[in-house]
């Protein structure tokens, strides 16, 4: 084959398939209780979440630790709740969320701060799970320095898989975190291979 000399082959269409969430997981898990907090990869702040019951995970890149920030992002992952039927009702989080306590209330989900020196358990376990991932991708590319848009992105793969795939303790037996929340349904034999 000589380079340059072949026209792209057509390829098929991405059909995407759309699941509604069963109706006794909204009576039963429709009120989310959410654990945030702010991790750094190679000083990179990102805010990660997960929810309790669900247990769909969210991360984005952060430019700074503002009030305005942190209410964006939470916004963000409500609003990814709520369409779907969740409300989020409670949010878990560390002592750097108390500025936002009253915009939170406007919204009607109440802020639980943990007390000094502690931190909120289920989400400081999926930072450190984040981390771990992120580390086996890292040490597998051939790179000695590693941009932040890279970072960043090998988080977000990070997460796209930890939500494809069951929760030991998920809500349902078969329908995965992020078919849930995003309603779309992951094709294993496209992405996979």
């Amino acid at each position: 084959m000589v380079k340059g000399k072949i026209t792209r082959r057509p390829v098929k269409h991405v059909s995407i398939t759309w699941m509604q969430v069963p109706e006794e997981i909204l009576n039963k898990y429709g009120d989310v209780t959410l654990a945030i907090d702010i991790m750094a990869i190679n000083k990179i702040p990102f805010i990660a979440s997960t929810s309790r019951n669900i247990h769909f995970g969210t991360s984005e890149l952060i430019h700074d630790k503002t009030k305005w920030t942190l209410m964006m992002s939470i916004q963000q992952i409500v609003w990814a709740y709520h369409a779907r039927g969740f409300h989020v009702r409670n949010i878990l989080a560390d002592g750097g969320f108390e500025c936002i306590r009253n915009n939170l209330a406007n919204m009607g989900i109440s802020l639980n701060i943990a007390s000094r020196n502690e931190h909120v358990p289920e989400v400081e376990r999926y930072i450190r799970t984040i981390k771990e991932r992120v580390r086996v991708i890292a040490v597998s590319l051939p790179f000695k320095k590693y941009p932040p848009r890279l970072i960043a992105e090998i988080v977000y793969n990070v997460i796209f898989w930890l939500n494809s795939f069951l929760h030991n303790n998920g809500v349902h037996a078969t329908i995965s975190p992020r078919t849930l929340v995003t309603g779309l349904a992951t094709d294993y034999h496209k992405l996979c291979k």
